[in-house]
């Protein structure tokens, strides 16, 4: 239910109309390292992983639900698992960053070039995080590996 109304969440703050559909996998670091490999060509683990459907804000419908199919989200449970311990938070609030994050990728952000993109992305994500009770507890300054 949290990763539910965090989706939600951030679809309200950047005020989505109708309804979307976001495929949600848990994976191990051995299986998200796989497929960060394939499709970054990074031969590494990593935490999350967006893969957006849509372009532009322009996205297919789901015939059967006539959602906007937004993309896939991969987590890396494991690697949220020991975040949420280096970061001296909750695994919930860890798993809750890392959609919200996602979420953002999904729906066309980016911070991979840093700027101000990444500061706006960065901000967003502890807004929806406050908006659902779990506010930053840790440095600001955190770093997406």
């Amino acid at each position: 239910m949290l990763l539910r109304r965090c989706c939600t969440a951030v679809l309200k703050m950047e005020r989505f109309e109708g309804s979307a559909e976001v495929n949600i996998f848990f994976v191990d670091n051995a299986q998200i390292a796989k497929l960060n490999d394939q499709f970054r060509h990074i031969d590494a683990p990593t935490d999350v992983l967006s893969f957006p459907l849509g372009d532009n804000g322009v996205y297919d419908i789901n015939p059967e639900t006539g959602a906007k199919m937004l993309g896939d989200i991969v987590i890396s449970a494991e690697r949220a698992y020991k975040q949420s311990q280096d970061y001296n938070h909750s695994f919930q609030r860890e798993m809750a960053y890392l959609t919200a994050h996602s979420m953002l990728h999904l729906l066309g952000y980016d911070h991979v070039d840093g700027g101000l993109q990444s500061v706006r992305m960065r901000e967003k994500e502890e807004h929806v995080m406050t908006l659902l009770g779990l506010p930053e507890n840790t440095n600001y300054a955190r770093t997406h590996i």
